[in-house]
């Protein structure tokens, strides 16, 4: 197994552009590649608090060690709209990359002096095998293969599991692969970094924090999930909902956080492991029920996700300022736990221990996680 970035033993890719351009997707999928290639990885997600539309971008960090986070800057830019060569070119080290479509308005020798430039026609390959515009992010992630090196069949096989069941899906993200990596291997010299995957397979999976937090739920008997969306809570709803059968649990949405918690008080009271989550601003509106939860020592789990500001804040970024309010939250004075993962295992296991200690004391227990951790990627 092989990684040499630019910098260091790392190697950084940054992914831009409009929402709805399938720029999470991308950074998934290419992160699933690297770590069945042998790789740990990391990867976050940046979006901005817009019903529609807005600049998004991923960045995803690879190497032999363990990463917990994005380094302080990328080796490869991969734009899908000139604004992200605009937003992002300062982000590259000197001797970096950036794949855009040639197609765009964007000049080359615009570009900084010290990146090299791979104009790809993205838009062009799409049309040619007949495909919807949003292909064109699969089309520049087989361009991005070719420049590091890494042999894009493990790619393939993380298409083929990722749209099990779609064929025709399958079929036309691995002909716009194939046909961005030729097209990269013909007309560009390498990026200066290599991925060489190694051919031992050890088993790691590719969650966020929110999802191993679901996990953790489910793994520790969770019998009752109720909470009302909130960013970046929220994928944890999704996730148990979408698992409610397999992990025999009953999920529901209701109309506020406050009938959140008082639905899992009276599922925990009726004798079931019961959890809720949520962000600070939805917590502020838990907080008498939180009271009660005590008062009858109602063993409850209640997860936090962070987010800044006061009042519904801004709900895309993250934040660690609501540690005071967990712990003294609702009037009067009762025990409770507080527990603060650090990693995804940490998110998992916490879990777990919170479910155990809020039935050991009959008491609420509170995860207390924060966007960055909670909606990030990592190899486990």
């Amino acid at each position: 197994m092989v990684c040499i970035g630019i910098k260091d033993e790392t190697i950084s890719f940054l992914i831009g552009g409009e929402a709805g351009q399938g720029i999470m997707r991308s950074g998934s999928l290419l992160g699933k590649a690297l770590m069945r290639g042998g790789l740990h990885i990391f990867g976050v997600n940046d979006y901005p608090s817009l019903i529609r539309g807005g600049h998004n971008f991923y960045i995803l960090r690879a190497s032999e060690r363990e990463v917990y986070s994005q380094g302080d800057g990328v080796d490869l830019l991969i734009a899908l709209n000139d604004e992200s060569v605009e937003l992002h070119i300062n982000d590259l080290y000197p001797g970096g990359g950036v794949i855009y479509d040639e197609e765009g308005k964007l000049d080359p020798r615009e570009l900084r002096g010290d990146v090299k430039p791979y104009p790809t026609p993205l838009t062009g390959i799409v049309e040619e095998i007949g495909g919807p515009r949003v292909v064109r992010n699969t089309v520049a992630l087989g361009a991005a293969l070719s420049l590091i090196g890494f042999n894009p069949e493990t790619m393939r096989g993380v298409i083929r599991d990722t749209f099990r069941g779609r064929e025709n899906v399958i079929e036309m993200n691995i002909k716009a692969l194939d046909r961005g990596y030729e097209y990269a291997e013909r007309n560009f010299e390498g990026l200066g970094c290599r991925v060489e995957a190694s051919k031992s397979r050890d088993g790691r999976i590719m969650v966020t924090g929110n999802e191993a937090i679901a996990l953790g739920a489910i793994g520790a008997g969770c019998r009752f999930y109720a909470a009302y969306p909130m960013t970046p809570a929220t994928p944890i709803l999704h996730y148990l909902a979408a698992h409610d059968e397999e992990a025999g649990m009953v999920v529901v949405q209701p109309e506020s956080e406050i009938a959140a918690i008082n639905m899992v008080i009276g599922a925990a009271y009726a004798g079931v492991r019961a959890m809720t989550a949520t962000s600070g601003g939805g917590f502020c509106l838990m907080t008498e029920a939180l009271g009660l939860a005590a008062m009858t020592e109602t063993p409850i789990v209640v997860v936090i996700n962070q987010r800044p500001g006061p009042s519904t804040g801004m709900a895309t970024y993250t934040s660690q300022g609501d540690l005071l309010f967990t712990i003294h939250a609702s009037q009067g004075e009762f025990p409770r736990v507080v527990v603060a993962p650090g990693d995804v295992d940490e998110c998992f296991y916490l879990t777990m221990e919170a479910f155990n200690l809020a039935e050991r004391f009959q008491i609420p227990v509170i995860i207390l996680a924060d966007k960055y951790l909670a909606e990030s990627h990592r190899s486990t």
